[in-house]
């Protein structure tokens, strides 16, 4: 069997609630595609964050990497096109950091392209009724981040390994928490990052 390692994050900002955290915990161990899948939950810390996936990476040797972040104002569930070499944000991470648009590999390329079927994912989450489309920024901040720093990973050791980054809404619980943001059912949200994981190759 393969194995999957799908990670999500702590939370962050003003957001009491992460729901990746809430996916992550409860897909793993679970087997789904003819994958076994390995649950692991980021910081949110621009010095921490890229090397604990990669220590994940070391460890698991995973077949597939499939990343969750919050885009908290988000309706759609996003599989981001590609992620930049760059880590900018006005908004702390949780300790502190406020990069002013450093590269996250000083060697690296400007950008890279997700490895998944992210056009596949969203025909099929549209088809299931799910609101999606593909998103062309994973902004700047720790999704972006994450998402580089694994396809960098792969890219300079040449392992065909599929990998990238899906961006998901709110839940309702932490819209309710928040006040101001458009949610889905904590449900629907791992439902549908268990179809997308049905389409991995």
């Amino acid at each position: 069997m393969k194995t999957l390692l799908l990670t999500g994050f702590e939370p962050f900002l003003d957001f009491p609630i992460n729901p990746t955290n809430q996916i992550v915990k409860e897909l793993k161990s679970e087997e789904l595609n003819g994958y076994r899948i390995e649950g692991r939950i980021l910081s949110v810390d621009y010095n921490n964050s890229g090397r604990e996936i990669l220590e994940h990476i070391y460890e698991v040797e995973p077949d597939a990497v499939l990343s969750l972040g919050l885009a908290a104002g988000r309706y759609k569930i996003t599989p981001e096109r590609i992620t930049i070499n760059c880590n900018e944000s006005n908004e702390k991470d949780n300790e502190g950091n406020t990069p002013d648009g450093d590269p996250i590999q000083k060697e690296g390329p400007d950008g890279l392209f997700s490895t998944l079927p992210i056009k596949r994912f969203v025909e099929d989450l549209q088809a299931r009724g799910y609101p999606a489309e593909v998103s062309n920024t994973a902004g700047t901040y720790l999704c972006n981040h994450v998402m580089y720093q694994v396809l960098y990973h792969f890219h300079v050791n040449d392992q065909k390994v599929p990998a990238g980054f899906v961006h998901i809404p709110a839940s309702h619980d932490l819209a309710v928490q928040h006040g101001k943001l458009p949610s889905w059912s904590q449900k629907d949200l791992t439902d549908a990052v268990k179809h997308i994981i049905q389409l991995l190759p």
